[in-house]
């Protein structure tokens, strides 16, 4: 093969990503641990009516059993890439993975509303840091050309574990009880940070076996000690639109995430064997929404040399259809008819997330975990406000319509925002406005 084909099938199909590659290691066991921390996060949702019973709690409080995670998590965003950057992603996610690990395992100990919220307080914590301190993982190990591939990959592995929790979850509690998912997903947790230490490098040079080729198609981005110092000033101007885009995002993955084994367990009077099934059903469309949305946006972003556009485009097209999806559970539909425009929905929601993480790396390379810590506050924040909202409503209306039609609304908004937000590319003593519109902006 030439060279002039060998750069023509490079530009339509991208750089190879997990065959023949030492970053294929590293992509795969950032799989794992996005589908180990969305299984950790949710399994609460599953075990939400379960909890609510034993506790005798309202829709609200349990609703700030969620916010709190959420509260923790959004105030140490951006500190907490920062520091991911200091360290350096190996031994970031080393100590994250076992902090994770241990609050789970509280977590199956709690005994009552004070204890599940101290220990969801200590998830949110040290799940802070988790996406963007890989995010600068990703910055040192793929090729800028896959940047939406790679986010949307590794957050389909955590919409599987959002899709698998409510089965695997259910069965546990018929069999063991709600505790007991908490304590083997707390083990899984801390096994996955060793196994991760033992096989990651920050610095792909590092690598045994690591070829010279494979090391010409990635960043050459300098170790944590000699990194640049922040350019905070620019970095928040560009980011900051991301951040709120990201926040009517979250708003409604929320919703997801907490809600809907609680909706078909109320409203549509499922028990937990058929509710479990049932969203899980719902879920598994984010798990092909992350994935298609990465290649879709890369693909446009081979094509036309225009990384700006490129997420853009899926941007809106994720969020109109998502809420147009909507429009039906406003009216308390028949269950079919609901279980599949939630599916729908949350599909298109999930075109949207691979383009909100692949900003960052698009337009600062150098300070990913810190620029997608800024951007995923966002999440954070929705994520503090959604569940006690939509709980508040829920026992103040008896039904999620309410809820339903304010998400909409969330997505409206969110699509005009999307539309015209121009983040440019953050470099190191350059001014922003200065910077030249190039594909990575």
């Amino acid at each position: 093969m030439t060279t002039t084909e060998t750069t023509t099938q490079t530009k339509h199909r991208g750089t190879p990503i997990l065959f023949h590659r030492r970053r294929g290691r590293v992509v795969i066991l950032l799989c794992v641990m996005y589908f180990i921390a969305y299984f950790d996060r949710n399994n609460i949702a599953t075990a939400g009516p379960s909890i609510i019973k034993e506790f005798h709690l309202s829709n609200a409080q349990f609703g700030l059993a969620a916010s709190v995670f959420a509260l923790f998590y959004a105030l140490l965003q951006i500190f907490g890439g920062w520091i991911g950057e200091k360290i350096g992603p190996r031994r970031g996610l080393l100590i994250l993975g076992l902090l994770w690990g241990l609050s789970t395992l509280f977590t199956g100990l709690v005994v009552g509303l004070v204890t599940l919220l101290i220990a969801r307080a200590i998830l949110g914590f040290s799940e802070s840091a988790t996406f963007p301190t890989a995010t600068q993982a990703m910055s040192r190990w793929v090729p800028k050309d896959r940047n939406g591939f790679v986010q949307g990959i590794v957050h389909s592995a955590s919409r599987l574990g959002t899709a698998v929790a409510p089965i695997v979850v259910a069965a546990i509690i018929i069999w063991s009880g709600w505790r007991a998912s908490f304590i083997y997903i707390g083990i899984l947790s801390m096994l996955w940070a060793l196994v991760w230490y033992a096989m990651f490098r920050d610095r792909p040079k590092e690598m045994k076996g690591i070829t010279q080729q494979e090391l010409a198609e990635i960043p050459d981005i300098p170790k944590a000690a000699d990194l640049p110092p922040v350019p905070w000033k620019r970095l928040i101007t560009t980011i900051l639109p991301v951040t709120l885009v990201d926040f009517a995002y979250g708003w409604v993955a929320w919703v997801f995430f907490t809600w809907i084994p609680t909706l078909l367990s109320t409203i549509y009077h499922q028990d937990v064997a058929k509710y479990g099934l049932l969203t899980s059903l719902i879920l598994i469309g984010g798990v092909v929404g992350d994935t298609l949305g990465g290649v879709a946006s890369d693909w446009l972003l081979r094509r036309t040399g225009n990384a700006r556009a490129a997420r853009r485009t899926l941007l809106l097209i994720g969020f109109i259809g998502a809420g147009v999806c909507l429009i039906p559970l406003v009216f308390t539909p028949p269950l079919t008819l609901a279980v599949v425009a939630l599916a729908l929905s949350f599909f298109f929601l999930e075109l949207t997330n691979a383009q909100l993480w692949a900003i960052p790396m698009d337009v600062a390379p150098m300070w990913s975990g810190t620029a997608s810590g800024m951007m995923n506050t966002g999440f954070g924040v929705a994520g503090i406000i959604s569940p006690i909202v939509v709980g508040a409503l829920v026992d103040w209306t008896g039904g999620f319509a309410w809820p339903f039609g304010l998400s909409i609304g969330i997505l409206v908004a969110a699509t005009v925002l999307a539309g015209v937000m121009r983040p440019k590319p953050v470099q190191p003593n350059v001014p922003a406005e200065d910077a030249a519109i190039t594909g990575q902006a």
